[in-house]
């Protein structure tokens, strides 16, 4: 940006809304997505949704009875621009608390806070393949519910604890990797909020 430039205001910049699948306080998953803030930094504002309080679906609490942790990770879903959904890999596929957290926002079917949203995913594992099972499954619930994959090269992270330190992100190839993400993700938004503009 040069100095005669001003800068975005932040109500103006898009919001990214990232989806850790792991429930354990020191996840690598979701590790990983705290990294992703600096990198972000003035260019979008940045959440982290955690599923702790999501409840195994219901279709008996489906509706007006939807539990409180439900209806706060649809309405931050709705309020994003763009998401970022992350998944450890559990027995070659994606968790079971990240499926279940698709199937309560996928509601009402072919209606949901999903349809529409530009989605980049990221997989990891401490094993070499980085995930790459569990993302194949990720890619496929997310576009069952129209979501838009964003079509890209996959992020998968082998070995992921040996790239994380204290907790954060210590691999510059990783960084690079997930920047590469981050604009694609972006532009993707930046189109789609055009093409509404215009609309």
């Amino acid at each position: 940006m040069s100095q005669s430039e001003p800068a975005t205001p932040a109500a103006d910049l898009p919001r990214l809304l990232a989806i850790s699948g792991s429930l354990r306080r020191g996840s690598n998953t979701t590790a990983v997505l705290r990294g992703l803030a600096p990198l972000i930094e003035g260019r979008a504002q940045f959440d982290i949704a955690l599923l702790n309080e999501v409840p195994p679906y219901d279709a008996d609490q489906d509706g007006d009875a939807m539990p409180a942790g439900v209806r706060r990770l649809k309405q931050a879903i709705a309020e994003a621009d763009g998401l970022i959904v992350a998944s450890p890999e559990y027995n070659y596929g994606m968790s079971g608390v990240l499926k279940n957290a698709i199937d309560w926002a996928s509601r009402p079917a072919f209606a949901s806070p999903l349809k529409g949203k530009p989605a980049l995913i990221i997989s990891s594992s401490p094993g070499p393949l980085g995930g790459a099972r569990a993302q194949a499954q990720v890619r496929e619930a997310l576009a069952a519910t129209l979501a838009r994959p964003i079509a890209r090269p996959h992020i998968a992270i082998p070995m992921v604890d040996k790239k994380l330190v204290d907790g954060r992100i210590a691999d510059e190839v990783m960084l690079q990797t997930l920047r590469s993400g981050l604009d694609d993700l972006l532009a993707e938004v930046e189109l789609l909020r055009r093409s509404s503009s215009r609309a």
